[in-house]
């Protein structure tokens, strides 16, 4: 068995704003083990400036990965606890290898293309006419549920910017979900809350910067508006430490990113404790590539949730390798008839 990896630079199609600056591009590396004839691909994504594993010696951590992928999956995910995209992408690679070299890490009905995943529409920080444009254009395409990015223009005009959506379409008509990205100061949060609840979203997801442990726990107390925990769950690599979290703040909902918590057994910690504390949750895409993202929706499908899910940010890049992912009335499907163009390795 040996491995390599290689870095790939996603390009996005125009600038993308969040309240931590506007992104144009999006740094991945793609590990691949090959064994005998067959042949394993996982991506290992981060986020500059969010991932727990944003770190110097990144490459070298790759590096040394590969030079002992002999000791296999199970005891390189505990070495790697530090570096969560690098336990998600061994976790994609090894199941790739299961699956003889197929991307069909999952085999159910959404790889049969008998059923489909529920997502939201995603809709960048920009200017008042920008986002009004991309609500636009996600109602029109079929989304009943969008998630907006706030936080990075005046709070008056975003909040302008729902009010008008509401005046066409209702709670049961289309769902809205907010992402402050941790945009709030913790004293003005809870009167932010208040003003947003009144119009009938769904959520807000982490309204002030993770860390502040007490001051979102009296948050997701007093919220007259549910709270999704987000970055929050960020560097929390122990499940005695992620109950404590869970515990402390006992948020209405956690939102799982697998490359940013340790893949699939990262995530699956993380419900295991949701479940048992009846906090709901749901599962997100960190812009990864179609290669993250399908592993990630697969997976997911797999999990049964009938929430939307946050999975659909495929189409956000110029050079994303072609894919059997499709987004199409609100929903993200798997066409067999479509085949994957993966040649980076």
């Amino acid at each position: 068995m040996k491995a390599t990896y290689k870095k790939y630079t996603l390009k996005f199609k125009r600038p993308s704003g969040t309240s931590r600056g506007i992104l144009t591009d999006k740094e991945t590396w793609f590990i691949q083990i090959e064994d005998k004839e067959n042949k394993g691909i996982g991506e290992c994504g981060i986020l500059r400036g969010l991932s727990a594993d944003d770190t110097t010696d990144y490459e070298s951590k790759l590096a040394w990965t590969c030079e002992n992928i002999s000791l296999g999956l199970n005891t390189l995910y505990e070495e790697l606890r530090a570096y969560p995209s690098i336990q998600f992408g061994l976790e994609q690679a090894f199941r790739m290898l299961e699956t003889k070299s197929s991307f069909k890490l999952f085999p159910s009905g959404f790889t049969s293309e008998e059923k489909a995943i529920a997502i939201n529409g995603l809709v960048w920080m920009g200017d008042e006419a920008f986002m009004k444009s991309q609500i636009e254009e996600k109602i029109n395409t079929g989304f009943t549920c969008i998630k907006l990015k706030i936080g990075a223009i005046d709070f008056d005009t975003e909040v302008k910017l729902i009010r008008s959506i509401r005046k066409d379409f209702n709670a049961q008509e289309i769902e809205i979900r907010v992402d402050a990205n941790g945009a709030f100061k913790a004293e003005e949060a809870l009167e932010k809350l208040k003003t947003l609840s009144e119009l009938e979203l769904h959520s807000i997801e982490q309204p002030i910067k993770q860390g502040q442990i007490d001051q979102m726990a009296v948050l997701c107390e007093n919220t007259p508006l549910d709270i999704a925990l987000d970055e929050e769950l960020i560097g929390i690599f122990d499940v005695t430490n992620k109950q404590k979290i869970v515990q402390t703040i006992q948020p209405q909902y956690i939102i799982l990113k697998p490359s940013l918590i340790g893949g699939y057994k990262g995530s699956q910690e993380w419900i295991d404790l949701a479940e048992k504390y009846e906090i709901g949750w749901w599962i997100t895409s960190a812009l990864e590539s179609n290669v993250g993202l399908n592993a990630i929706a697969q997976w997911t499908y797999t999990k049964e949730s009938d929430m939307p899910q946050g999975l659909g940010t495929g189409s956000l890049f110029t050079n994303n390798f072609e894919s059997p992912l499709e987004v199409e009335n609100g929903k993200l499907y798997y066409r067999e008839n479509k085949n994957w163009n993966f040649n980076l390795i």
